[in-house]
């Protein structure tokens, strides 16, 4: 059986209210044309299908006009899980319709946990896969909330939540694998050692939820995992990967590679492990350093064979505010229609050189009082500005914390 492992599509995502909906639409159309090219079994999407628990109609519309076309490849299962963005009540609305189609929709943890547990066959009957289909797992469902506890214990409770969760799942796959049929089991997590990106949110307060490669059950052939936006395997366990998300959703993502994970299970083992490069539509690009050189390197760039214009974000190192630069920028691209600038920012060099040095002149800063502090800082980001206002919101904010 051959699987397309993918997630963390994000449809309905917007970079500072610009519409990706473009991007979107090139990868599902490119998608199902590898689905047939490849002749692909089964399709796992990992999570994070919508970039909010709301999307909107043009969202929901790709999402549904894809499930159309997917069963038109010949791709005889498709599994979607839910992830932290996921609404689970918009995932599951149609989920009782989608099963008559072989799409298998759990957008949260079920009442009767063998739901998670989907046989695959082939033509014949003959089960060939088995998927344990698990969703984010969110704090309701890997834990009891106990009062009083430490923020160690409950980080402990969170993880062995999750362990327990996937454990639980083992006696009902045991008679499969004694079987010889491979089980390939899916998450939206953060596992620990994973690298992370600009754009993923946290799933539990402050990612305490790890797990190692090692704390999947043995039984797992294969885990499929969602959340974390760079493609990876986790801890030197090859079996165990994010496929990461199709289109970079931030500018960190931008050097990223993109890819789906094709898998080959044969006679009950899982063969090879195949990365196909998502073909890339736009560019994220970063320009830093003084105005001259951002200058330089926007009047330089070259989009590189990509069809939609390049998004660019800009850091201008200044020693004095520069009033008017992103209408500036804008006005030297001109007619350049490959590099559109969509945020600009500037870096005042000077204001922090003026903090660092009233700071050592008067006192250390552990020395002053917060008030102090949060003076000294306006008075060196905004010297022309007076900060009666700022100063008595920040009394107003510590009498709350006090």
């Amino acid at each position: 059986m051959r699987v397309l492992h993918t997630s963390d599509w994000h449809l309905g995502k917007r970079l500072l209210q610009h519409e990706r909906t473009l991007e979107h639409q090139h990868f599902l159309d490119w998608l199902l044309e590898t689905i047939k090219s490849e002749k692909v079994d089964a399709l796992i999407v990992a999570g994070d299908v919508f970039d909010t628990g709301t999307p909107s109609n043009t969202a929901l519309k790709q999402y549904y006009d894809f499930l159309r076309e997917l069963y038109l490849t010949g791709c005889k299962h498709v599994i979607i899980t839910g992830g932290n963005h996921d609404s689970i009540s918009t995932l599951n609305a149609p989920k009782e319709l989608l099963k008559y189609f072989n799409i298998h929709v759990i957008g949260g943890v079920p009442a009767n946990l063998e739901e998670e547990i989907i046989p695959l066959e082939d033509k014949t009957g003959e089960v060939q896969l088995v998927v344990c289909a698990v969703p984010f797992l969110r704090d309701k469902d890997v834990r009891l909330s106990i009062a009083g506890e430490t923020a160690e214990e409950r980080e402990q409770r969170i993880k062995d939540g999750i362990c327990n969760h996937y454990k639980e799942l083992v006696p009902y796959i045991k008679a499969y694998k004694t079987e010889g049929i491979p089980v390939l089991a899916t998450g939206h997590l953060f596992a620990a050692g994973s690298s992370t990106s600009d754009s993923e949110k946290e799933i539990h307060v402050g990612n305490l939820g790890q797990i190692y490669g090692d704390q999947f059950p043995v039984e797992f052939d294969y885990v499929a995992l969602g959340h974390l936006h760079r493609p990876q395997f986790v801890g030197g366990f090859k079996h165990v990967r994010y496929s990461g998300s199709p289109i970079p959703l931030s500018f960190s993502e931008n050097d990223d590679r993109k890819i789906v994970l094709l898998l080959d299970f044969e006679n009950g083992t899982l063969g090879n492990i195949t990365e196909i490069p998502v073909p890339r539509q736009r560019r994220l690009v970063r320009f830093k350093g003084t105005l001259e050189k951002v200058q330089i390197q926007m009047l330089a760039f070259e989009n590189e064979d990509c069809p939609l214009p390049a998004w660019a974000e800009v850091q201008v190192d200044t020693e004095t505010f520069i009033p008017n630069l992103e209408e500036n920028l804008r006005e030297l691209l001109g007619g350049k229609e490959d590099l559109e600038l969509i945020t600009c920012r500037q870096n005042l060099i000077r204001a922090k050189i003026t903090l660092d040095s009233q700071v050592q002149e008067d006192l250390h800063l552990h020395d002053l009082q917060p008030k102090e502090v949060f003076r000294k800082r306006c008075e060196a980001e905004f010297p022309e500005l007076a900060h009666d206002d700022l100063l008595q919101t920040f009394d107003e904010l510590l009498e709350n914390m006090n």
